[in-house]
């Protein structure tokens, strides 16, 4: 029987190698996506339709979701994500299930690519809106989604998870 090297490569290791991939993924996606938005900031100001109930806007947003805690001291949003990353990090790297490792890593790689613009410019960038007639939903960005996808990989981990 021949076997594969993921039979030669213990379990842990494994799912360390899922979830740092996936914060690796996210995270070069999430500053790549920005750049090019920010590259292109004087068009996106206005907002762009790609098609009906999307936009690409360009906007900074030195709060956490939807603006809340605009104005607050943004070293402090840096050193608690930074805080939740480290904690993540201690939880993938001792999880066997690959769907939380995923999880984690999802979420780090969102957290770290927020934290790395609110370093260099004071403020998250956003350029994604969907909207429903007038009715827009605030503007985000990919590492906002990978955070929820990773979230969402969390509680369905969770949910599977056998009783003890």
């Amino acid at each position: 029987m021949i076997s594969g090297w993921g039979e030669a490569i213990p379990i842990y290791l494994r799912s360390t190698f899922i979830g740092l991939s996936a914060g690796g993924i996210a995270l070069g996606f999430d500053q790549t996506t920005k750049a090019v938005a920010t590259a292109n900031a004087e068009t996106l100001t206005g907002g762009v339709s790609v098609f009906p109930g999307f936009n690409l806007v360009f906007l900074r947003n030195d709060g956490v979701s939807f603006g809340m805690l605009s104005g607050s001291v943004p070293g402090l949003l840096v050193v608690l994500a930074l805080a939740i990353c480290c904690w993540l990090m201690a939880i993938l790297l001792q999880t066997r299930n690959r769907i939380e490792a995923a999880g984690c890593g999802l979420i780090i790689g969102g957290a770290l690519g927020n934290v790395l613009d609110r370093l260099r410019h004071g403020a998250v960038t956003d350029f994604l809106d969907f909207y429903a007639g007038a009715w827009h939903w605030p503007a985000f960005n990919l590492a906002d989604t990978f955070i929820f996808c990773g979230v969402a990989a969390l509680c369905t981990s969770m949910s599977r998870a056998k009783p003890s």
